[in-house]
Formats: structure tokens, sequence, C-alpha cells
């Protein structure tokens, strides 16, 4: 592995370079979340034996607007603070301290690029993320602070309400069915031609438009694919410069660390974050293994059943996240009280999330 990533070290060692990150749920798994699709930890192999039209449903708006119920409880569990960053957002975290980073585009809604320290000028969430909220009707944007407190609130049921029209307020994640943010098709077109260095790491390529941005890097770009299978561009037009890497995102991070020379900073830097999480009870989801990750994805599983089946006039919503969330949300997430100009509900010229394109992408 150490000969494969020469021509990546010898780049970056160079200096004077242009980062570009693409990445999907590989990353961040390392870090005990449940992914969606594997067989026995994903959540939707839990969700399939539910009473869902299909498990995907969860993310579908229109399932939403009638069941919202379904998508909080996750939500709830899933929220920011629970986990901590992995390996390989730190090593965004020091790419972006060393001057290297331009842009991380990223398929993942957990924000853990955020917790880490990535400043939100070099983040790209084609998928959206917790980070804003808006109404799903009049569109109006809910502070982080005020979500939270409706999540908890039993008169609402544990939804939160728009204070204008008192509609349904949700994350800006995508659903299937709503269009990706302007933000990600901006951005790209006009920095295309900039980036000497793209890496693509834990993401199978399986997602379009988000699949095509490495096939459209310029011919001067180092690519280099961290993944455990080869996949896309790397796979269907490899190019003769590729550097291909099929192992764990962690330890290919913790490699690249010590062959550049980084170690001591990366490691304070680990520190640095892990205590303040600590500090502030957020250290619920390090190092989970594949058991406690089955169970996780088992037992949320269970709870949307429960919210499935009970009546709203019933229903005693639980929450299983310390209110000090609130509180660690105001500090890594900078600009949660802030309208999204990423967020365009209304313009039906963005491409959106095809039928071809559902099953994987939350996932990839």
């Amino acid at each position: 592995m150490e000969e494969a990533l020469k021509p990546l070290v010898e780049r970056l060692k160079k200096g004077n370079v242009k980062i570009s990150l693409m990445t999907g749920a590989g990353i961040s798994t390392g870090a005990g979340i449940p992914d969606f699709r594997s067989p026995k930890t994903g959540l939707y192999h839990n969700l399939a034996r539910l009473n869902l039209p299909h498990p995907e449903a969860v993310f579908e708006i229109n399932y939403f607007r009638e069941n919202p119920h379904a998508f909080y409880t996750l939500a709830d569990e899933l929220y920011p603070g629970r986990f901590l960053p992995t390996k390989f957002h730190f090593l965004i975290r020091l790419l972006q301290d060393k001057k290297l980073l331009r842009r991380v585009y990223t398929q993942n809604i957990d924000a853990l690029e955020r917790l880490s320290g990535v400043l939100d000028d070099y983040i790209v969430e084609a998928h959206g993320s917790f980070a804003r909220n808006h109404c799903i009707d009049c569109h109006k944007p809910m502070s982080i602070a005020d979500l939270r407190k409706d999540m908890k609130d039993k008169s609402l049921k544990g939804i939160p309400t728009c204070r204008h029209c008192k509609g349904y307020v949700k994350p800006d994640i995508v659903f299937f069915g709503e269009s990706l943010p302007r933000r990600f098709f901006d951005l790209w077109e006009e920095e295309i031609e900039e980036y000497d260095v793209a890496i693509v790491a834990g993401t199978s390529l399986t997602v379009f438009p988000f699949a095509m941005l490495p096939s459209e890097v310029s011919k001067d770009c180092l690519r280099v694919l961290i993944n455990k299978d080869k996949c896309g561009t790397f796979e269907t037009d490899p190019r003769d410069s590729d550097v291909v890497i099929q192992d764990e995102c962690d330890k290919v991070a913790e490699l690249l660390v010590d062959l550049l020379g980084w170690r001591d900073e990366f490691d304070e830097l680990v520190e640095e974050v892990t205590k303040r999480h600590k500090e502030n009870k957020l250290g619920l989801g390090l190092g989970l293994g594949l058991d406690e990750t089955q169970a996780l994805s088992e037992k949320l599983a269970k709870e949307i059943e429960q919210d499935i089946k009970a009546s709203p006039e019933t229903k005693d919503e639980e929450n299983n996240i310390s209110d000090i969330v609130d509180e660690i949300n105001e500090l890594t997430i900078s600009s949660e009280s802030k309208p999204s100009k990423d967020f365009e509900p209304n313009d039906d010229s963005k491409p959106e999330v095809t039928e071809e394109g559902k099953k994987n992408v939350l996932s990839s």
C-alpha cells in the first residue's frame, strides 16, 4: 500500500496543490454509524420487516408528509453529536489546516466533517445534512435549537412544526423526490478545472449525479480511489495515473499521516476534538463494533415500528440523546439559524434524485 500511495504523497509534499475529496458512507462506518445497506447491520435490512411500503419510505417526502414519526425516530438516534469523527475525517481537517483542501463533496448526512473542525465553506453536502432545517410547505427556516426543542415536545408528538404555517419541518436532508442543493452544481461547474488531486473515498459511485464527479476532473488531476471495491470511472474508464487503494478508509488515513510526517499534529488534533466531545458527553458512538452496530440498527427499526403502530394521540415520545446535544450543535454547526442559500425547493430546473438512483442515494 505504501508504494501505491507514493504518487499521492509526493504530490502533497510539493505543496501548493488544490485537493478535492468526494466521500461516501465508507468514511463514517468507523464511527459506529450503521450504514443503510449492509446485510446485517444496515438500517434498510432491519426496516424491511416493518409495515412500510418499502424501507426507503423513511426517506421519501410523500411518506414523510403522511407519517413523519418514522423519520424522526431515526433522526433522534442519528443526530449529530452522538458519534465522533473517524480518522479519515481528521485527515480531511488536517488537509484544511495545511491549506491543501479546496473542497470536500460528501454524500453523507452525518455532519462529521463539521464535528472534526472542517469549516462550512469547504463542505458541499450533496444529499444535505442536519445542519439546517426548513418547513416542507412554506420553506421558512427553523433553527437547530427550535427543531431539537420540538423533537422533545410531547404536545407536538415530537414532530417539529413550522412557527409560520404549522407545516412539518425537516432537516435539509435530500429526500427521494427532492432536488439536490444548487451549491453542489454551481461549485462543481466553477471549480472542475482547478483540482490538482481528487480523492474519492468510501463510495461505490453508483448514485448520479455524484458518481460522475471523478470522471470530469482534468486530465492533469491525480485521481485517487480509497474504497474496498474498485468502482465507477476507476473501473469503466481508468487513467494510467490513477491510484487505487482497496482498503478501509481509516487504515489508509493513518498510513498517509505517517508517510507525510504529520503524526504529531494528527494525534494532537484527535485528542483535542475527542476530549471536547467527551466533556460534553458525546462519546457515545466511539468504537462501536459489529455487534453493537447491529444492535443499534435493530433498536432503531423496533422504535420506528412502534412509532408506526402508535396512535398520534397516545404516542409518548421518548428521547435517548442528552439535552447537552443542543449546546454542542451551537458549538459545532455555526450557521444553524441562517436560511440556507443552498435550499431552493421550488427550482424545478435542478436535477433530482431519480428512481434509478433511489435505492442507493443515502448509502453510497
